[in-house]
């Protein structure tokens, strides 16, 4: 009876590996590249332009326009995270995606909408006095749009990468390849569609008008969700399981369940994974201990070792999978405030907006196509250092890297502070340029300065991106059990959100504080009568402090297992493929 059971389990074994191999493989990567592409070519294009659609369809005022940017963009790093976690413990990857395509198309037709249907939008305002205000049912259409484009990209964002892993199901040597493969063609595919939107669509947007330029982004994401279904048969879809978040909460609530049970006389006491080394669990944060003490030996513990109820008892793994992580919240703290200078990128396109941006008679740059100088400059240095600096640099260091991931962060924090300082000089002397030609009044006027003065500020921010943000990703996946690396972004793009959401209470105080008094605000509606240089000088004195936050994180940290152990530790030795992994992960 058990050897026709065991034969039966084995035929169905063969089964379901022979339905495998018909499906996957790469013939299914464009399908999911393609469909990535697209929509962060029509996302990035929407917003890379979005503060002038605020500014002359909506009538916002500046700050009016950059605070809904930036709620957009942390709203659009948060649920990424809340993706990962659907797709990891309920819907599964594809679905997920699937969903994210569906959204995501809706949230882009209903916005180009707002450029068709004339009462969509308030009338449009060619003065920046006495304007229209935006009625509540137009706003709801405007937030409902990029509240539906959000919900889509981080659906697809969250599992593009990883589902794409899914499909390569070859013997271990040759998916090894094919993995490298395509994260070098994800990446790449990233930084060409952030290339593209920076260029090609907002170059639309400013010629051609908005209609156009939205409507673009809408028939990319259609035909980015038609190749995704298309695909559909030939897809292997992964069954969901445990997510790594549910295990965090499971441990704080055994810890808060079992706080009144006593220390156990012996390790025997604790929960632990089948294996056969006994894990006790470390001296800090001890009160976490408590989640992975049983109440009497073998109780609550299934044969196999897991326990009955895992919101009562956890393995000691769990609770030190959750200390590792508690242990690097400090220095990612220190990414929020960079996440702000970097995201300052609405008022630059203001400033393009008011100077001379004509390389030539007939061609000028559009005021939203700056970026790419920060695009192009990070990806030239990312090769430069890998290829040429670092077996210099480790010579000097000892580090086969060149520098140590610590090092690399406060360099670009201290990067990202000198960009803000350059941006304030060039704003100063924009502005005086302005008043020079009389231009205080007229906020629409084009001042006598060439725009490429702005393309320094630019590069140095895309310097601090390639030490500070590189150098973040990498921290977090040495730090952290090679088993949490998925954990790892997940901070990354919750630094970013939640300094979107600093930088939007930073904004308002500014904003409230400089116009007391009936004084005009320093991020008043006419660029020339606002005082934008002082604003960026005080995020680059809050960026300052920021950094000497950062040097206590740092020193309080103690050495981290790159320093201890090598570049990227001894137990945890990332592999190549998660090295692409993280490559592929910069741009996101």
């Amino acid at each position: 009876m058990v050897r026709e059971k065991m034969e039966i389990s084995s035929r169905q074994d063969e089964k379901s590996q022979e339905s495998a191999g018909k499906k996957g493989g790469l013939r299914t990567m464009p399908f999911i590249i393609v469909n990535e592409t697209f929509e962060r070519v029509a996302n990035s294009g929407i917003l890379a332009n979005m503060i002038l659609y605020l500014k002359f369809h909506y009538n916002m005022t500046n700050a009016e326009g950059a605070r809904v940017l930036f709620v957009w963009s942390a709203t659009s790093n948060f649920l990424p995270i809340l993706g990962s976690f659907l797709s990891d413990s309920y819907m599964g990857r594809y679905r997920v995606i699937a969903f994210g395509s569906i959204i995501s198309l809706l949230g882009m037709i209903s916005l180009w909408s707002t450029t068709v249907i004339p009462r969509a939008r308030p009338r449009d305002c060619h003065s920046l006095v006495n304007c229209e205000s935006p009625t509540s049912s137009q706003l709801a259409l405007l937030y409902a749009s990029l509240a539906l484009m959000s919900i889509g990209a981080g659906g697809i964002r969250a599992c593009s990468l990883a589902f794409g892993a899914d499909q390569l199901h070859y013997p271990d040597k040759q998916k090894k390849t094919m993995l490298q493969s395509f994260f070098n063609w994800y990446y790449a595919s990233v930084g060409l569609s952030l290339m593209i939107a920076a260029t090609v669509i907002v170059y639309v947007q400013d010629t051609a008008g908005w209609k156009l330029g939205f409507g673009i982004p809408a028939i990319l994401m259609t035909i980015a969700a038609v190749l995704y279904f298309l695909g559909s048969p030939l897809f292997v879809k992964m069954k969901p399981d445990k997510s790594l978040f549910s295990g965090f909460a499971q441990v704080v609530a055994a810890a808060i369940k079992n706080r009144h049970l006593p220390p156990p006389p012996s390790g025997e006491w604790y929960h632990y994974n089948k294996g056969p080394k006994l894990m006790v669990p470390s001296s800090t944060l001890s009160f976490l201990n408590k989640a992975c003490i049983m109440k009497s030996p073998g109780r609550g513990v299934n044969p196999d070792g897991s326990a009955t109820d895992p919101w009562s008892l956890c393995s000691v793994q769990q609770v030190e999978d959750l200390k590792s992580l508690i242990k690097v919240i400090p220095i990612w703290s220190t990414g929020i405030m960079f996440a702000v200078l970097l995201n300052q990128h609405s008022f630059q396109i203001l400033q393009a907006k008011s100077m001379d941006r004509h390389l030539c008679p007939s061609f000028q740059i559009p005021a939203g196509s700056f970026t790419v100088f920060g695009l192009l400059t990070l990806t030239i240095w990312v090769a430069i250092y890998d290829r040429l600096l670092v077996p210099k640099l480790a010579k000097l260091t000892g580090n086969p890297r060149g520098l140590g991931l610590k090092h690399r962060m406060g360099i670009g924090l201290v990067l990202s502070c000198l960009a803000t300082a350059v941006s304030a000089i060039v704003e100063g002397q924009r502005r005086k340029r302005a008043m020079e030609q009389g231009f205080l009044n007229n906020g629409y006027a084009v001042v006598d300065m060439s725009a490429l003065w702005l393309v320094p500020q630019h590069c140095i921010l895309g310097l601090a991106e390639a030490f500070n943000i590189i150098g973040q990703i990498e921290f977090y996946y040495s730090e952290l059990p090679k088993r949490m690396a998925s954990v790892g972004m997940a901070l990354f793009a919750l630094g970013m959100g939640v300094g979107n959401l600093v930088a939007t209470v930073i904004l308002g105080a500014v904003d409230e504080t400089s116009k007391k008094g009936g004084k005009e605000s320093w991020i008043a509606n006419n660029i020339n009568k606002g005082h934008y240089n002082y604003y960026y000088w005080a995020l680059t004195i809050l960026g300052g402090v920021n950094v000497l936050y950062f040097c206590i994180c740092s020193w309080a940290y103690g050495p981290s297992k790159e320093e201890e152990f090598g570049v990227m530790g001894k137990e945890e030795e990332m592999d190549d493929e998660m090295k692409n992994s993280e490559n592929a992960s910069i741009l996101l």
